[in-house]
């Protein structure tokens, strides 16, 4: 079971603009899930998850570490899961969870949140991050291996390392008067 792969489904729907079914549907995309029948209550259900899931990764770069697993233990409450043996061809048995609800929402958040509930238990909340850029609300899982990362990608470090440098320059002119 990938359970990096499943974490890495919350930080893509926390990360995601959900301003409408379109963006719903691109973000299902990038797990396979095409053609899903989606109604207006699983935007509704991926919006307010959105926001949980965001508060959590916010707590865990706080260091509250027992906000981020209260709010994890509520989450897997709202989307449990089953865990399942799949394989290919009778062969390479592997696991699995599923949803335990019939909707998109409910398959695809009961994943997520197993995900980060294993990341968490794994690595601590300490990895959860949300970008130092304060023109970025991206989060991101510290997967570094002195655990140092504090941007979610290498455009935002180097943006926010340029601007610094560009702030100290300016700072170090004379002032005319």
């Amino acid at each position: 079971m990938d359970f990096d792969a499943y974490a890495k489904t919350a930080v893509d729907l926390v990360n995601a603009p959900l301003a409408g079914e379109e963006d719903l549907r691109a973000l299902l995309a990038l797990v396979n899930w095409r053609g899903a029948s989606l109604t207006e209550r699983d935007l509704i259900v991926f919006r307010r998850a959105q926001r949980r899931l965001r508060d959590v990764f916010a707590a865990g770069t706080a260091g509250r570490d027992s906000e981020v697993v209260n709010d994890l233990n509520t989450l897997l409450d709202a989307f449990p899961v089953r865990p399942r043996i799949t394989g290919h061809d009778a062969t390479e048995w592997h696991m699995h969870v599923t949803g335990r609800g019939s909707s998109v929402s409910a398959e695809y958040l009961g994943r997520a949140v197993w995900g980060l509930a294993v990341w968490v238990c794994q690595y601590g909340s300490a990895r959860f991050g949300v970008c130092a850029d304060a023109r970025c609300r991206n989060v991101y899982l510290d997967t570094s291996s002195n655990n140092c990362r504090r941007f979610c990608s290498e455009r935002c470090a180097t943006r926010s390392h340029v601007a610094a440098h560009r702030a100290r320059k300016r700072a170090a002119l004379p002032v005319s008067g």
